[in-house]
C-alpha cells in the first residue's frame, strides 16, 4: 500500500535530503509531495498557536492534503491545520525539540510528534569550543584591528592577554549531548572539567573526565563557564548578577544553549567592570538582536548569530533520525524519539 509524504523542507534541511534518507529508512511503497519553507532566509516566527515556526496554516493545509506523514523542520502543526489534515498520522520535526507543534491538538487528532534530538551536538560542541577560544585569545578583536591596520602589541601586556584552557577549571552547566562533548574536548584540552547538571547523579562514561559539583562551586572555581541547560522555567534566568559576581575575576562565560538562560545586562555590566574578561554568545532573549542592543557595543563580547548547530552534518543527520523514525511507524514499531507517546498508546489494542 501506499503512503503518501509531504516533504515540507527548506533551505537548510531540505527536500532532497529528506527523501533521500525516507528511501533509505522507511519500508514500502512511498510517494512524496513536496513544498519548499523560506527559512533561514525569511526568519522564523510565531504561527498561531506554535512558535519558531515557517510558513502559513494555508500553505500547509493545501500540502498535508492526503498526506499521512509529515517530515519537515520548521513547518507549523496548529489546531486548525490539524482539523484540517484527517488522514495525517506522523509529524516529524527535525529539530531537537517539537517547538512549532501544538502536541495536545495533535494528541487529540491521533497525531504522532517524533523529533530528532542530537542532530546538532557535535556542531554546537564544536562551535562553543570555537568562542571560548575566540573569548580567551581576543581572536576577532585583533582580527578587526588588525584589517583596520592596527598591529595591537600592547595586548602583549600581562594585564591585556587571556588565560590558556590547559590548567585553566572550566565549568558546564548542564551535560547533555553537547555538554558531554564540550567537557571531552577541554579535557583533551588539559582542563579541569566541573558540571553541574540537577539531572544527573553520576557522570557515567565522563568520571575520570569532569567532577560533578554544586551550582555555586562550580561558579566559584571556574574560570570558564558554558552553558548547555535546556530553556525551562527552571533554568530561565539561572544565571544572573549574583552569579556572574560570584564567578572568579577575569572569567568568561560562553552561551551556545538559549538565550533565556542568562541575564545579558548583567554581563554587560560586569564585562564593563571588567569583572569578566570575555563573554561570548549565539543564542539571545530576542532575535535578531535589537539594534539598541548593549551586546553590540559593549567591548569584549563576541556574538554569532545562532548558528552553532549549522552545518552540513546537522543536516543529514536530522533528516537521518527522522527518517529512522517513520521507517518505525510503517513497520508498526514503537517511535524512539516520539513528543505525545500517549497516542501509540492509545492506538495499540488492549490485551486480552
Amino acid at each position: 500500500m501506499t503512503t503518501r509524504v509531504l516533504a515540507a523542507g527548506d533551505l537548510f534541511v531540505r527536500n532532497e535530503l529528506l527523501i533521500d534518507a525516507l528511501r533509505a529508512e522507511a519500508p514500502g511503497d512511498l510517494a512524496f509531495s513536496e513544498v519548499t519553507l523560506p527559512w533561514p532566509v525569511e526568519p522564523f516566527g510565531r504561527v498561531a498557536e506554535v512558535d519558531e515556526a515557517s510558513g502559513t496554516e494555508e500553505q500547509l493545509i493545501e500540502a498535508l492534503r492526503g498526506a499521512e506523514v509529515c517530515v519537515t523542520q520548521m513547518a507549523p502543526l496548529t489546531r486548525r491545520i490539524l482539523e484540517a489534515s484527517p488522514d495525517l498520522r506522523l509529524f516529524g520535526i527535525s529539530r531537537g525539540g517539537p517547538v512549532n507543534a501544538n502536541l495536545e491538538a495533535a494528541t487529540e487528532h491521533g497525531v504522532a510528534v517524533c523529533f530528532a534530538p542530537g542532530r546538532n551536538a557535535g556542531a554546537t560542541a564544536e562551535h562553543t569550543l570555537g568562542l571560548i577560544l575566540a573569548a580567551v585569545r581576543r581572536i576577532p578583536q585583533t582580527h578587526v584591528d588588525l584589517m583596520a591596520g592596527q598591529w595591537r602589541g600592547d595586548y602583549y601586556r600581562y594585564d591585556d592577554v587571556g588565560i590558556e584552557i590547559n590548567g585553566s577549571t572550566a565549568g558546564l552547566v548542564g551535560c547533555g549531548a553537547v555538554g558531554r562533548r564540550v567537557a571531552r574536548a577541554l579535557a583533551a584540552l588539559g582542563a579541569r572539567v566541573l558540571v553541574h547538571d540537577p539531572y544527573l547523579d553520576d557522570l557515567g562514561d565522563l568520571s575520570g573526565i569532569a567532577e560533578l559539583v554544586p551550582l555555586d562551586e562550580l561558579l566559584a572555581r571556574a574560570q570558564i563557564v558554558s552553558l548547555h541547560a535546556r530553556a525551562t522555567p527552571q533554568t530561565t534566568g539561572m544565571i544572573g548578577a549574583a552569579q556572574i559576581a560570584a564567578m572568579p575575576p577575569g572569567s568568561i562565560i560562553v552561551n551556545c544553549a538559549r538565550g533565556s538562560l542568562l541575564d545579558y545586562e548583567a554581563v554587560c555590566d560586569a564585562a564593563e567592570s571588567g569583572h569578566l574578561f570575555a563573554a561570548a554568545f549565539d543564542v539571545f532573549p530576542e532575535e535578531p538582536i535589537p539594534a539598541g542592543s548593549r551586546l553590540l557595543t559593549t567591548p569584549n563580547i563576541i556574538v554569532t548569530p545562532h548558528l552553532a548547530g549549522a552545518s552540513k552534518q546537522t543536516a543529514a543527520n536530522a533528516a537521518r533520525i527522522l527518517a529512522a523514525d517513520v521507517g518505525r511507524h510503517l513497520r508498526g514499531e514503537a517511535l524512539l524519539h516520539c513528543a505525545n507517546p500517549e497516542v501509540l498508546e492509545a492506538s495499540r489494542p488492549a490485551r486480552p
